[in-house]
């Protein structure tokens, strides 16, 4: 799946579930993935690779599954203003974007990120959940792959599970305008086209790392 196209995608190995027919899920390389079809003909086709097995597990992507061709990969931090900035740059080393971590304020307990692309606006998030939950994610038009992991957390929390009863769900925007939801760091759906998908990848990366 070219990675300049993908709208809904999730980190994971699983390139087909198990379903009735398929005991097993069938797995394959660690990548960023992005689900197609439904039942025996659902497909989860990676789009941005992590670095083989075996090799540095560096905050690299790459386009092949063998790592020979760089999609994107992230500096180490800057500090300024009290902030961690990480450029993003693509397979030229070119700079693509800015990834930053700003350390939690007094009256927040954790700390919140914000994504700079060249010619937009900063796109920022509160880093509250989405209060309408499940609902208000169905009537957004959320994708299916992205839905469904929030389903199953609001049904462990129902079942009284550990998992609170409301999804964890992120809204970003740009100034105003909603450009991508997120499901914790795992989880994504792209919802403005402009979106340069490899400042997701970076800010995934780091999450992760």
């Amino acid at each position: 799946m070219p990675w300049a196209d993908a709208w809904e995608f999730a980190i994971g190995d699983e390139e087909r579930p198990a379903t009735g027919q398929r005991k097993r899920p069938v797995l394959g390389a660690r990548a960023f993935r992005v689900p197609h079809g439904g039942g025996m003909q659902r497909v989860n086709a990676p789009c941005a690779f992590f670095p083989p097995q075996g090799t540095a597990q560096d905050l690299r992507l790459y386009e092949d599954a063998e790592g020979r061709s760089l999609l994107c990969s992230v500096d180490d931090p800057e500090e300024a203003d009290g902030a961690r900035h990480h450029r993003v740059r693509d397979g030229q080393g070119r700079i693509v974007g800015t990834v930053r971590r700003i350390p939690p304020l007094k009256h927040a307990l954790k700390p919140t990120w914000r994504i700079e692309q060249p010619d937009r606006p900063e796109i920022v998030t509160s880093a509250e959940w989405a209060k309408g939950g499940v609902t208000e994610m169905v009537q957004k038009g959320a994708g299916k792959f992205l839905l469904g992991a929030v389903q199953a957390v609001a049904d462990m929390g129902a079942e009284g599970g550990d998992q609170p009863g409301k999804s964890r769900v992120l809204e970003w925007k740009a100034d105003g305008e909603l450009v991508m939801t997120s499901d914790a760091h795992h989880r994504f759906l792209i919802r403005a086209a402009w979106l340069d998908r490899r400042l997701v990848f970076a800010y995934a990366l780091l999450r992760t790392a």
